[in-house]
């Protein structure tokens, strides 16, 4: 994404604790839906082993990706945590967390967005939008992580 469409801040510990407990609590009571973009436009001429699809394919073979993001989602911690970024140029959506997580030897990217549906909308359940779950194209250091222990 272009960075000139997103502003980056940092919360608080306290604020990504709860996020992170509302996430997981909508995950374990079945009223979330999740939306993976396992091929994404963005993935366009990008070295594969930087996609969705790839990585979720070697991580993870033979298993149901919505199953899979449910769980790895229900494990992240406030550790894991990198920013939250508002894209601008959808003013009214929320804002998306990004998280790290490592994997073996690798960080996998995690950028998602948790939209609340109005009761008047389909079903009213509210969705996760997992936009990236891949190995990450920047080498992730503890500088990127605010709350992690070293």
């Amino acid at each position: 994404m272009n960075h000139t469409t997103e502003e980056k801040r940092i919360e608080s510990k306290e604020e990504i604790q709860t996020y992170l407990d509302r996430l997981k609590y909508a995950i374990r009571s079945g009223s979330v839906r999740i939306n993976f973009q396992i091929d994404r436009k963005a993935d366009y001429g990008r070295d594969k082993k930087y996609t969705n699809r790839y990585t979720m394919n070697h991580l993870f073979p033979d298993e149901d990706p919505v199953e899979v993001l449910k769980r790895e989602l229900s494990r992240l911690i406030v550790e894991d945590y990198i920013e939250t970024v508002k894209d601008i140029r959808f003013p009214k959506r929320s804002e998306m967390r990004v998280f790290g997580k490592q994997y073996s030897e690798e960080y996998v990217y995690i950028k998602i967005r948790v939209e609340l549906v109005s009761l008047e909308q389909a079903s009213g359940r509210s969705f996760i939008f997992v936009m990236s779950f891949h190995y990450s194209e920047r080498e992730l250091k503890d500088r990127n992580f605010p709350y992690k222990k070293v």
